[in-house]
């Protein structure tokens, strides 16, 4: 076997899955994916103050078993030809670690503080933090937030370290420093045997803690002891320089090679976010939109140093050099709720399943876990055929999309979801309804945002588990946006895009984009928009926008 090979890792928010790919083809030998069992289960978890804690010892079940589920399903041999391994990982998601890098729950007396945990992207209770950086961000000589769209959000990580200091005097006392979920991982599989020496993601450090080359680094010390003492210190303690995720960070040490299954050839990338990588996996080019459709959206772009030059883009997730394409800027914005959006209506919905027929003396309890189940299956593909009979101009429902907050544009996370409109004749269908518009609306507004700064979008592509199993929410989307969307071919573009970093940092490639090239899936099929659907959203959508006004303007006045 002379083929060379590689592996691919996509850390989602509730799973992640693994990738063996051909580095010359592209061609996906095997996929595999498991749940987070903790995640699974809840724990850590408190949806009611939008706490969202995932525990490191389930990143690394899932490593152990995703590589070695794909690994089986290969032909005899492949392992041996691994040469290259990569990740990618929600974010902002970051963790506390004492001195040697070690997450502190990892640690006996930290194994069940959800402050010692990551904390996952979605997590909100650092609304204050955020909201302090802002003020101070505005009153500093230097504005910190400048490269990441002018406002901080409260799910990036100096808003969640200040929170989680704030909250836990254990933690605390303890904290030496601060990763990134996609920054601890290569170090883990290569050995980094203190803080120090784990290689800091562009990605992640550029568009969530405020790296920018210009000011040196991160924000300065006399910065963030203003914003509070409690920071005092841990700017020495974190970093200088980040480097881009197509160089290897280093080699599988024995004893990872071991639990893999793998050798200790194999070139582990450096790490970056889902959506960038995704991204890349796509074929991302300049003046591409790239939608990471799932429980959220991630929106990328990339953009010559010329096309940027000076320019401060308002109100998105961060322009970063080299975050997504070294040689590019790279843009991020995304919505804070996409697909939870449908699950929350859904879990609506499943009430009386689970509070009424769960306790019925009229069927055995075999009989009735098979039929919530069955019904809750059924929910979201009987919601779908029934809105899609619904004409788009009797609706008379409207809502906005920030049942988790507003990520861009102009991040809020303090804004809560709207529906408007109701009557006595207002349908579950045609409120699903209502809540897939409410979705393309809040695309469509990131959209006019970049435009309105000046950046050119010419095409869309559309990846994730939505875009390849929903054509009502990606034909909606595509009327509203007016422009055709592109579907990628491989359900896995997140990973098939940390397989093409994991291809450069072997050295197989030179370059990104020649693994891009080699490398990608092609597109499944494109949706178009229609005309006569186009004028009509285009009156809902200043609707869309008027409810939104009123709502933010309600709830801050």
């Amino acid at each position: 076997m002379n083929e060379k090979f590689v592996i691919g890792l996509d850390y989602g928010s509730d799973s992640a899955r693994a990738v063996v790919v051909n580095a010359k083809t592209g061609e996906t030998l095997a996929t595999a994916v498991q749940y987070y069992p903790r995640w699974q289960k809840g724990l850590y978890c408190n949806p009611a103050v939008n706490q969202y804690r995932q525990h490191p010892q389930d990143y690394i079940d899932v490593l152990e078993g995703t590589v070695k589920e794909a690994l089986k399903q290969c032909p005899a041999g492949t392992a041996e030809q691994v040469v290259g391994i990569a990740f990618d990982t929600t974010g902002s998601t970051p963790v506390f670690t004492d001195a040697a890098g070690t997450p502190l729950s990892l640690l006996p007396e930290f194994a069940e503080n959800p402050n010692a945990m990551f904390v996952l992207w979605k997590d909100h209770t650092a609304i204050k933090e955020a909201a302090e950086i802002n003020e101070l961000c505005k009153q500093w000589k230097i504005d910190y937030s400048a490269y990441e769209g002018g406002i901080y959000s409260s799910e990036w990580l100096w808003a969640k370290a200040l929170h989680v200091l704030r909250e836990d005097v254990a933690v605390r006392s303890r904290a030496y420093s601060i990763v990134e979920h996609c920054e601890w991982l290569p170090a883990l599989l290569t050995g980094a045997k203190q803080s120090d020496d784990i290689v800091r993601s562009r990605c992640a450090c550029g568009h969530k803690a405020m790296w920018h080359e210009s000011w040196g680094g991160l924000p300065s010390e006399d910065f963030l002891v203003k914003l509070d003492p409690l920071l005092t210190g841990f700017r020495a303690r974190l970093f200088e320089k980040t480097e881009t995720a197509d160089k290897a960070v280093g080699h599988l040490t024995p004893e990872w090679a071991k639990r893999l299954g793998l050798t200790t050839q194999v070139a582990v990338a450096g790490g970056a976010f889902d959506c960038h990588m995704g991204a890349v996996g796509a074929g991302i080019t300049p003046h591409t939109f790239v939608r990471v459709i799932g429980t959220s959206t991630c929106d990328i772009m990339v953009a010559s140093y010329e096309e940027i030059g000076d320019k401060l883009i308002k109100g998105i997730c961060g322009q970063v050099d080299g975050s997504v394409i070294p040689g590019m800027i790279g843009l991020e914005a995304g919505q804070s709720g996409f697909g939870d959006i449908y699950a929350w209506f859904k879990r609506v919905l499943e009430f009386p399943l689970k509070n009424i027929i769960s306790k019925s003396a009229l069927i055995d309890e075999a009989t009735k876990e098979k039929l919530i189940s069955e019904a809750a299956d059924r929910i979201i593909p009987m919601l779908t055929a029934e809105a899609e009979k619904v004409p788009i101009e009797e609706s008379g429902i409207i809502a906005t999309d920030w049942m988790n907050g507003r990520r861009t544009p102009d991040a809020n996370q303090m804004l809560k979801g709207t529906i408007t409109g109701l009557t006595l004749g207002s349908s579950a269908p045609r409120i699903f309804r209502a809540l897939v518009e409410a979705t393309a609306f809040g695309s469509k507004a990131i959209v006019d945002r970049f435009r309105n700064e000046g950046v050119k979008i010419e095409h869309v592509i559309g990846i994730g588990g939505i875009a390849l199993k929903s054509p009502f929410v990606m034909q909606t989307l595509s009327d509203v946006l007016d422009m055709p969307i592109k579907v990628c071919q491989t359900d896995q573009a997140c990973a098939l895009g940390a397989s093409m970093f994991a291809a450069t940092a072997a050295g197989l490639y030179h370059k990104i984009e020649d693994a891009q090239q080699a490398m990608n899936s092609g597109f499944a099929n494109e949706y178009k928009p229609n005309a006569a659907n186009v004028a009509v959203y285009q009156k809902l959508y200043e609707q869309y926008l008027k409810v939104g006004q009123f709502t933010e303007k309600e709830m801050f006045c």
